[in-house]
């Protein structure tokens, strides 16, 4: 599979523009029908630091990131050093010609004397889509696109950068353009997961998001919030993560499918309102974007350690249902599929997202909107009786939810233990009755679960578990084994909790060995099945470095554990 892909690499301190040409050369490899996952490797500050873009293209689905570099471009001497050794056998790096650097793979370009340095960045940028062989008129329509129509003077230099760079190129070697050009390139989307999680929230009928800025979850208010107007929806920056989650719950009460994100820290501030949220029944979607911990930990960086946290997070016990979507599309599904069961169920629902999904951007199929329903909180009013019963004792623990003010009957809701009708209680057989009430919606949670997704060799001698964003790396790390004649599949977990062992624990005895990995170094979710179901992994791989796991470090990992 690698084989048949290109990783394209732009260094450089933050503030040089790297993210500009990265952007535009993922547009332009999507719009040029490709395949691609782009993401970013950056600093905690605003400027200086080492940062990266990385593009990995190819003309069949590409699945994960990839370590090894096939064009570097350098828009520092900095760059070159870090990753000297990372370069593949034939690569090349772009860089300028006034670096200390030789060798015949470096492409000097002159970029000074091309154009001023207010456009250095689409100077880099079409030396690489030439060297790529990508059709400058696409090229040129990005460009515009993506600088926009509103100042003609700069839009006119950015087009005239971009010529130079074509002519100055025209004198290289065509020798990277490797993937040959896609006729009727299909139309498709470029966005990171959490764009995606933001579009599914809208398209289930989100009307209320609250968040406190914090990596990396800020970027799905940023798009939530660039289209409040649009979509009918409130979204409001609140002072902290407690006033967050707390103005979340009024408007779900209310009658507003509310949702909030936030990070490992951020959510800190908020358990004790995931109770409050159990405890009055008030439906509540809360996104987690993981990052490395403790406190502050590794702001820009990623992993997969807060899973504990999040299932027993909130004092008392009563039912919740986690997700970590591993694809764009999971991510898009399974925010839509979290407000249902918050609104169905009437219980706090999680997503479980991280750095790697939040910026990570790929090309996928546009969304089928016209099929896909939206949640409308509140019941008809007419089956309640005087006095309602907001809390009444019900088969599934599921009690009928009116709004406040949209009917005759008086909603009541209170922090403390309550009767039926919502009034506070100390009658302790009443409370044993509403914990017990609270559990039954367990059961129902339990009928939905998804089932984690099985693929490869049916009996196989290797079986590799992963969850949440892991997925397409161990997809890819599975061919690669295939390929080389080995017994392999791939169990995936989207859902985490609840669990039905009916649904998985066969695979799992019937592998000759199975490995679980996760970016922890705890083993959070292998400790979670055996606790669920008394399987123990024969083996695990953990990362917990603060970087993406990848197809290369799942190889490096298995056989330094001696599965391979």
């Amino acid at each position: 599979m690698r084989n048949k892909t290109l990783n394209v690499v732009v260094g450089g301190e933050a503030g040089q523009g790297l993210v500009t040409i990265g952007q535009l050369l993922a547009k332009s490899l999507v719009r040029s029908g490709y395949s691609i996952i782009a993401g970013q490797s950056y600093h905690s500050r605003v400027r200086g630091g080492h940062n990266t873009y990385a593009v990995r293209f190819g003309s069949d689905e590409v699945l994960s990131p990839e370590e090894s570099i096939d064009i570097l471009v350098a828009l520092n001497e900095e760059t070159i050093e870090i990753h000297r050794n990372e370069l593949a056998p034939s690569a090349i790096v772009i860089a300028d010609e006034s670096f200390g650097i030789i060798g015949s793979s470096i492409v000097k370009v002159p970029f000074k004397k091309l154009d001023n340095a207010r456009v250095l960045n689409v100077l880099a940028f079409g030396v690489l889509g030439k060297i790529l062989c990508l059709d400058k008129e696409l090229l040129l329509k990005i460009i515009e696109e993506f600088f926009g129509r509103k100042n003609p003077a700069a839009l006119q230099e950015n087009n005239q950068a971009l010529e130079k760079a074509y002519e100055w190129a025209a004198k290289i070697p065509p020798d990277f353009c490797r993937l040959p050009p896609l006729k009727n390139p299909p139309s498709r989307l470029m966005m990171t997961g959490h764009d995606a999680i933001a579009l599914g929230a809208m398209s289930a009928g989100l009307k209320f998001y609250a968040f406190y800025p914090m990596t990396p979850s800020t970027s799905i208010g940023q798009t939530l919030a660039a289209n409040a107007n649009k979509m009918g929806m409130v979204v409001e920056q609140g002072e902290d993560e407690i006033a967050v989650i707390n103005l979340a719950l009024g408007a779900s009460y209310a009658g507003a499918p509310a949702m909030v994100g936030t990070a490992g820290g951020g959510f800190a501030l908020m358990v004790e309102s995931v109770s409050l949220a159990a405890m009055t029944e008030t439906p509540i979607v809360i996104v987690v974007g993981q990052r490395p911990a403790p406190a502050t930990g590794l702001p820009t960086r990623t992993e997969q350690a807060d899973l504990e946290f999040i299932l027993h997070s909130g004092h008392g016990e009563f039912p919740r249902a986690v997700f970590a979507p591993g694809t764009i599309e999971e991510c898009f599904h399974l925010t839509r599929k979290s407000l249902e069961l918050a609104q169905k169920y009437q219980s706090p629902v999680f997503i479980l997202s991280d750095q790697f999904t939040a910026d990570s951007e790929r090309a996928v199929k546009p969304f089928d909107l016209d099929s896909l329903s939206f949640v409308q909180p509140g019941k008809d009013a007419s089956p309640a009786s005087l006095p309602y019963k907001r809390y009444q004792f019900t088969g599934s623990g599921v009690s009928l939810r009116l709004l406040p003010g949209m009917s005759e009957h008086l909603v009541i809701a209170d922090s403390d233990e309550h009767d039926e009708q919502g009034h506070l209680t100390e009658d302790l057989s009443i409370r044993k009755k509403m914990v017990e009430k609270r559990l039954k919606k367990m059961d129902g949670l339990v009928s939905e679960v998804i089932a984690p997704e099985f693929s490869g060799d049916k009996d196989p001698e290797l079986l590799l578990v992963c969850w949440g964003s892991s997925k397409g790396s161990v997809l890819e790390a599975a061919a690669d084994l295939r390929a080389s004649g080995e017994k392999v599949c791939v169990l995936h977990f989207s859902q985490l909790w609840p669990l039905k062992p009916a649904q998985f624990l066969e695979y799992l005895e019937k592998a000759k060995t199975a490995v679980m990995i996760e970016g922890n170094a705890l083993g959070q979710m292998s400790r979670l099945i055996r606790r669920e179901t008394g399987f123990e992994f024969a083996k695990q791989v953990h990362r917990y470095d603060g970087l993406a796991i990848t197809p290369e470090f799942i190889h490096r990992s298995l056989k330094e554990a001696g599965v391979r």
